[in-house]
């Protein structure tokens, strides 16, 4: 395949208003690509989640069976990591498809998919340790409010929708008291919080960073430490833009189930009705999925090029005077 780089007048330094804009003409243009990635790497959660559902079914859901409730928990857990780990890939796909177009390369999503899976493992491991250092203020939050969950709700509240259903009939001075401990956690949990935005937008380019240059993941979480210092609010822009578009789509795909819930209060929701949630978070996940990993490979991009003069870097190499700084994979 014949590669040509974009024109060198579009790889200068861009407000966020540009960003956007350029995102946006990414998005729509190149939507099949976009959306086939992101709905490979979404049908394989939808997946788990299905089996996840199963599961349930046959531990008796909605009121589990006893002594059974702990195999609901692994479920659960094990649902979780897969999602993470399939996400991760879809995050490194998706880098990798805006790099080749952003530089006029063509692409498919086969060719973006299969070019991430040689180092998979070190992609996963820059997310490992970005989200470890952002998050842990948080995960540690989390197991604070479940020690408390467990000290003062009844047992298998967490793990038993009838039993977490029934609960504040059966015991109101225990749900006063996590109430109680709420509000006591909320200032703590906001901390946390803010702490892990601040963070997750410190080590935001970690994965393009390692995923175009093909940097280990040290080097490609100190790479982004360096490249986000200027453009971490106008980052977090682009992901509140994101979430509120998510948030909107969210609402609108969950009002059938919102009013079930309200006709039905008390009663946890069918396994079929879960179902359907689970396809309408799979149209979501495709359609937005794409849009923030877009942007941050842009944002990548434009740092390098405010940083390191990374136009002038592709200009002496379109030259033949300067070897490439990273080696893009070949497409098949």
């Amino acid at each position: 395949m014949t590669r040509q780089l974009r024109p060198l007048d579009k790889l200068r330094p861009l407000d966020l208003g540009e960003i956007l804009d350029r995102t946006a003409e990414l998005y729509r243009t190149q939507f099949p690509l976009f959306a086939g990635i992101a709905a490979l790497f979404a049908g394989a959660m939808l997946l788990a989640q299905m089996l996840h559902l199963g599961a349930l079914a046959l531990l008796g859901y909605p009121a589990v069976h006893r002594g059974l409730e702990w195999a609901v928990a692994v479920s659960a857990v094990l649902t979780i990591l897969v999602t993470l780990l399939v996400a991760g890939v879809q995050v490194a796909a998706i880098c990798r498809a805006v790099a080749w177009i952003h530089l006029g390369e063509a692409t498919t999503v086969r060719a973006a998919t299969r070019s991430v899976l040689p180092r998979l493992g070190r992609y996963l491991w820059v997310m490992t340790i970005a989200g470890v250092r952002a998050w842990t203020p948080l995960a540690v939050m989390y197991v604070a409010l479940f020690a408390l969950m467990f000290a003062f709700l009844p047992h298998g509240f967490l793990t038993n929708p009838a039993v977490m259903q029934t609960a504040p009939a059966q015991n109101p001075a225990a749900m006063m008291e996590m109430a109680l401990g709420f509000v006591v956690l909320a200032p703590l949990f906001l901390g946390a919080v803010v702490y892990g935005i601040l963070m997750s937008l410190r080590y935001s380019l970690a994965v393009p960073a390692s995923v175009v240059e093909s940097l280990p993941a040290r080097q490609a979480i100190n790479k982004s430490i360096e490249l986000s210092k200027g453009a971490r609010g106008r980052i977090f822009v682009l992901g509140l833009l994101v979430y509120a578009v998510r948030l909107v789509l969210g609402i609108a795909f969950g009002i059938p189930f919102f009013i079930y819930a309200m006709r039905h209060i008390g009663h946890p929701l069918p396994l079929g009705l879960m179902a359907v949630q689970q396809l309408a978070a799979f149209a979501i996940n495709t359609l937005i999925g794409p849009i923030y990993s877009t942007g941050l490979t842009l944002f990548y991009y434009d740092q390098r090029v405010r940083k390191e003069g990374f136009d002038l870097e592709l200009m002496m190499r379109s030259a033949g005077l300067a070897q490439p700084a990273e080696i893009l994979p070949e497409q098949s």
